[in-house]
């Protein structure tokens, strides 16, 4: 038999999956870690968990499935993006990573737009500047913590850090690589202009790859730190969401996921450059060969329910335990019973500051509406309802820019609740699917590394075949109108709120 494995390095854990070669899963692991934020706006991750859970899960997928390690003919990684690894000469990490939802860069965004100018830096990186990309993160690690830089041999993405630890060699890919702020993306290569202007060395970047390459291979440390066989192939692998576009089938144009993780984020592939001058959304090399992403990235998607299931809804959490079900689905459940609009309750889902399609690190969360009839269920649903608007004026961009939509698939722990996904449809008025295969970026980084072993020769023919749909909720139109109602509303609220926020940031 020929196994893939795919790892994605998330941001509250590393998801292990092997898969046979027709994508159906065989053994899966997902191992936890803690967020560390020591100031208002920061959040930082330690390399060493990523590695240890990563080494973890892929003990348990080898051992559960009893499988003959050599009969792994490739790893494909995917990972949480932006996020800033400095190792030193002997490949130690010199302090924690800066994750992608950090936002203590502001005067680092100001010194890169002075420096390259706004335009500039849209032309050449297809990317306003912005606080949770990689590049203003290095930037404030050279102003804040001198010595660290000075010792810094070597700076890498999450999940190439993962790369390192299994095969020794520093690379990265398009995908990921893109999201750093630093590539010319149209050329699809490191940016000399921006390197040169920002005073970042290039030789402390990995080399780059293209998605299916090979990378490396795992070396004896690593597999006797992970059960692997010696000599397995690595290839490139993606960011989490290029990932998650090919565990989705989202690899062709015209085609667009929607993913409702700790982040949300709206994805489509482009044959083209398509550059919002704007910067309101993302443009980025996609995990296909030769094909551009356009996307958008709100920071507190996922992170909004989260934070109302840890801090309010403590009952559900408790009812859920004894009935050994997901909290999120009594969650859910609460809100299917009230209306839309969550009786004139609004929420805005800015808990890390915004990237899309607001790009401002100072605005928070916010409910609107808030009175004395209001219950946990009409906070539940104004979140669910607040997270499903942020990414309709993410896809009202895409439309704006000649993008079509007309198909969305939909993923992320966010796919699993129906109550979630009937809204985001009547929200997009189009069609919402979900895949048989509920394993995402995994996914997506082991078919990556089917094709690098040669098991799939051609990478869209591939999702094609493998990638099948479990359901589809049609869009309800007089739900799309009544949404319609307080949707108008929920936008000028970022505008009139915009000086109150700036002036929260400095109190």
């Amino acid at each position: 038999m020929e196994y893939l494995l795919g790892i994605d390095i998330g941001t509250s854990g590393t998801k292990t999956v092997l898969f046979d070669k027709d994508a159906n899963t065989i053994s899966s692991k997902t191992c936890e870690y803690p967020l560390y934020q020591e100031k208002n706006g920061w959040a930082e991750q330690e390399p060493a968990d990523w590695w240890n859970a990563a080494a973890e899960g892929i003990k348990h997928v080898i051992r559960e499935s009893a499988i003959d390690p050599r009969e792994i003919k490739g790893i494909g990684l995917s990972g949480q993006m932006h996020g800033l690894v400095m190792l030193d000469s002997k490949g130690e990490p010199l302090r924690r990573s800066i994750i992608w939802c950090d936002q203590r860069t502001g005067k680092e965004v100001e010194d890169m737009n002075r420096l390259l100018t706004p335009e500039k830096l849209i032309e050449i990186t297809a990317n306003p500047a912005l606080t949770g990309f990689t590049a203003a993160k290095i930037l404030w690690v050279k102003k804040n913590e001198p010595d660290v830089y000075r010792q810094c041999a070597h700076i890498l993405l999450p999940k190439d850090y993962i790369r390192y630890k299994l095969t020794g060699e520093f690379a990265t890919e398009v995908s990921d690589a893109s999201g750093m702020q630093l590539m010319d993306v149209p050329k699809r290569d490191w940016s000399d202009v921006v390197l040169d202007t920002l005073g970042i060395e290039r030789s402390l970047l990995g080399k780059m790859y293209e998605s299916p390459d090979i990378t490396g291979e795992v070396h004896k440390e690593a597999a006797a730190a992970t059960g692997l066989a010696p000599g397995t192939i690595v290839v490139g692998g993606a960011g989490d969401n290029p990932a998650a576009a090919i565990g989705t089938g989202i690899v062709s144009e015209g085609s667009a996921f929607t993913t409702i993780g700790t982040s949300g984020v709206v994805y489509a592939i482009s044959d083209k450059v398509a550059i919002d001058k704007k910067g309101r959304v993302h443009t980025l090399c996609a995990s296909v060969p030769g094909k551009w992403t356009v996307m958008s990235c709100t920071q507190g998607a996922g992170l909004s329910l989260q934070w109302l299931r840890n801090h309010v809804c403590s009952p559900e959490v408790a009812e859920a335990k004894a009935k050994s079900v997901d909290p999120y689905e009594l969650m859910t459940a609460m809100a299917a019973d009230v209306s839309i609009g969550a009786d004139r309750l609004l929420y805005l889902p800015y808990l890390m500051g915004e990237r899309s399609p607001h790009p401002d690190p100072d605005c928070r969360g916010t409910f609107f509406g808030l009175s004395a009839i209001h219950e946990r269920k009409h906070l539940i649903r104004a979140v669910l309802e607040g997270v499903a608007y942020s990414q309709l004026e993410c896809v009202d961009v895409f439309r704006e820019m000649g993008v079509s939509i007309k198909d969305m698939m939909i993923c992320g722990g966010g796919a699993r609740s129906p109550v979630w996904r009937q809204m985001f449809a009547d929200m997009y008025q189009c069609p919402v699917s979900t895949i048989k295969a509920e394993q995402g970026g995994a996914l997506g980084a082991a078919i990556l590394a089917g094709v690098g072993a040669g098991i799939y020769k051609d990478l869209e023919e591939t999702c094609r075949k493998l990638i099948l749909k479990k359901s589809v909720q049609e869009p309800i139109e007089a739900n799309s109108a009544e949404y319609q109602k307080y949707y108008k509303l929920y936008k000028e609220l970022y505008v009139t709120l915009f000086d109150s926020f700036k002036k929260l940031a400095q109190l």
